[in-house]
């Protein structure tokens, strides 16, 4: 869009960039910079236009993005133009994802990189290494702490141990997803030594104030994210005599986005590790990235405007690169990350369906899906051009953070449902085989979360102590169900490692002093090599997982109704123990895939005269694609078994 401000200011910033700058090939970067400068603009004024310095931090600004775009290798640059020709690719069917933690998966990156014909083994195309970058040792959360942005952690490889595997990724076409923290540092990091050390320029990276008066005043609207082991949202530092804002723990210091300073200095580490080969880009605690008196401080509207200014300046430079957004949060307000009032996404291309996953464990508990119905239906569409990573597990714990009013709806008290799932979940209820592990108990409301690992939490672990047979049948019926709804239901499915071959929880933990406080550590486990070689086993509880969850992975990626263009439709049936949706090829009148899943104990039934049933189906040439058998039926009623699921087709219209 041409307007005449912004667009001088652009004259002007060209005429000022550094002459080693101009005497480069940018003829892609010039063409991308003007089709997005006045949205650039726009952004950057909205946040910074006040300062004096506007112009000149503009300028550093481009020739940021101007810098990186030169350092970006031919190989990606020729990406770049292939997935700007095929912008939607990333909403294929035949993208599958895992989550791992190098050092838990295989030690180290280079132990990674000899690993790698272990996910095609399984199908798996998308590998989501976690924070990988250097952190303080016993203060590190995670790999949450960072230290040093553009190192990686010298205990698990080196940036040419990366380099490496990324070339690896590339000639095997698997996708690498990376983690930039941007809410905060350690204050291990340079940044933070230098505020210390008194250097103004860093301390207006970071929220410092002299007393409490204003630390105060945040605190009565700002919740705590650790109120066991980090209460609060500030911390007093001695040497400069100064409080710091540290709303996750006491060594992370939350950055001052409102200084433009720390916005170009994130954005230029996001480009070098889009660089480094990174595809996908996940933005960690993007919910946080904008502090205000007088609210939570999560969810402000600046902090969707900071993602839109990151998200167009990356497409000047790495166009071919995505954003996941990391924003664990209410379910209304999880949609808006993809960029309200458009069609395209203009923020993060991707976001964590946290309510799918929370609504997953609420149905499992509950044996029936109707808050699962009912939380997604409340759930608006995502945009077109965005999708969701949908997963059963990952490397944090639970939130029930279900709206209220939907608890309601369905018949329960928000507050004794909640209660009722944590003691569930946690090994507090008579009728219950999970095994988890309360995290963040706040005494004061009463409130947790969970931790724990899927097969734990689904009675693999009480199952196998008590060893009956039946009951860890019905585990892992339990875990093949929870991983075909992520494989059907219509985004990027994101497995965790372990999941795919039943890995139990692991409390060894507990026998670390920097560890033992924090009950997610159970699930960040080390990968059990032997346990994975029993998937070779006929009979065995890995086989059986392994084999299953391949197959449907595969048979995913023949099916073009799972693609992701918003071709779902959830449909509402009397029985509740039944969860039931549609999934449509938009390219062809036939092709629809009917997934109906039975979260209860006992065989359910389905009547199929639905007018929204018999849209998908004729019912007298059903076929199941896992089985390919034709499921049972009586007097037009389909039979699901316990604990079972379908991936039902119609026969003849297919064909």
């Amino acid at each position: 869009m041409y307007e005449q401000v912004s667009h001088s200011l652009l004259n002007e910033i060209l005429i000022k960039l550094n002459p080693e700058i101009k005497q480069q090939e940018l003829r892609h970067f010039y063409t991308r910079l003007g089709a997005n400068f006045y949205a650039i603009y726009s952004l950057f004024h909205v946040l910074y236009g006040e300062r004096d310095d506007f112009e000149e931090q503009a300028l550093c600004l481009v020739e940021t993005m101007a810098r990186q775009y030169i350092a970006r290798s031919e190989t990606l640059k020729t990406k770049d133009i292939e997935r700007e020709k095929e912008h939607n690719w990333f909403l294929n069917q035949k993208w599958v994802g895992m989550a791992l933690y190098t050092d838990g998966f295989s030690e180290n990156l280079t132990g990674l990189n000899e690993k790698l014909s272990y996910f095609q083994e399984l199908g798996i195309n998308m590998i989501h290494i976690m924070p990988i970058l250097q952190c303080p040792d016993g203060k590190s959360d995670g790999g949450y702490a960072v230290s040093d942005f553009r190192k990686v952690d010298s205990r698990i490889g080196s940036n040419e141990d990366l380099q490496l595997l990324s070339e690896s990724l590339q000639k095997r076409d698997i996708l690498l997803t990376l983690d930039v923290v941007v809410n905060h540092t350690s204050d291990e990091h340079d940044w933070a030594r230098r505020a210390r050390k008194g250097e103004k320029k860093y301390q207006d990276y970071y929220y410092l104030f002299d007393n409490r008066e204003i630390p105060d005043m945040f605190e009565e609207s700002m919740p705590e994210i650790f109120p066991e082991t980090s209460p609060g949202n500030f911390t007093w530092n001695e040497e400069m005599q100064k409080w710091v804002m540290t709303v996750f723990n006491d060594y992370q210091w939350d950055l001052n986005y409102s200084n433009p300073q720390v916005f170009i200095e994130m954005l230029e580490i996001i480009l070098f590790w889009s660089n480094q080969g990174a595809d996908i880009i996940r933005l960690d605690a993007v919910a946080f990235l904008w502090k205000k008196i007088g609210s939570a401080s999560q969810n402000e509207r600046e902090a969707h405007l900071i993602l839109q200014l990151m998200k167009d300046c990356c497409q000047v430079t790495a166009p071919g690169v995505l954003f996941i957004a990391e924003a664990i949060v209410a379910p209304v307000e999880i949609i808006k990350y993809f960029g309200e009032d458009a069609i395209n996404a203009k923020e993060c291309e991707i976001a964590y369906n946290a309510t799918l996953m929370a609504l997953l464990w609420d149905a499992v508990a509950t044996k029936n899906s109707k808050l699962l119905y009912q939380g997604l239906r409340s759930l608006p569409d995502k945009l077109e051009r965005a999708t969701w990573l949908n997963y059963v597990r990952c490397h944090d714990d639970i939130g029930l953070g279900f709206d209220d009013t939907d608890i309601r709806a369905v018949g329960y008290e928000p507050l004794e449902h909640r209660k009722f799932l944590i003691n569930y979940y946690t090994g507090n209820f008579s009728d219950s085989d999970a095994r988890g592990f309360p995290f963040g108990q706040n005494q004061k409301t009463g409130d947790a979360r969970i931790s724990g690992s899927l097969a734990s939490l689904v009675g693999l672990e009480t199952a196998l102590e008590s060893n009956d047979p039946q009951r860890i049948e019905n585990a892992v019926q339990h875990i093949t169900l929870l991983h075909s709804i992520i494989l059907s239901f219509g985004g990027i499915p994101l497995f965790y490692y372990g999941d795919e071959i039943g890995q139990l929880n692991d409390c060894s933990f507990l026998e670390d002093e920097n560890k033992a406080h924090d009950s997610r550590w159970t699930h960040r486990p080390a990968f059990d090599w032997g346990k994975a070689e029993l998937r070779h086993e006929k009979g065995t509880i890995e086989h059986k997982l392994f084999n299953a969850t391949k197959k449907m992975i595969a048979i995913r990626k023949e099916i073009p109704a799972f693609a992701d263009f918003n071709n779902r439709e959830l449909i509402h049936v009397e029985n509740p123990h039944l969860f039931v949706f549609s999934r449509f090829n938009l390219l062809r009148t036939t092709g629809g895939v009917l997934v109906v899943v039975n979260f209860d104990a006992r065989p359910q039934y389905l009547e199929l005269d639905d007018p929204h049933i018999k849209s998908v189906l004729s019912y007298g040439h059903l076929k199941d694609l896992v089985s390919g058998d034709t499921p049972s039926m009586f007097k037009g009623q389909l039979v699901i078994p316990p604990y079972r699921f379908y991936w039902l087709t119609d026969q003849q219209r297919a064909s």
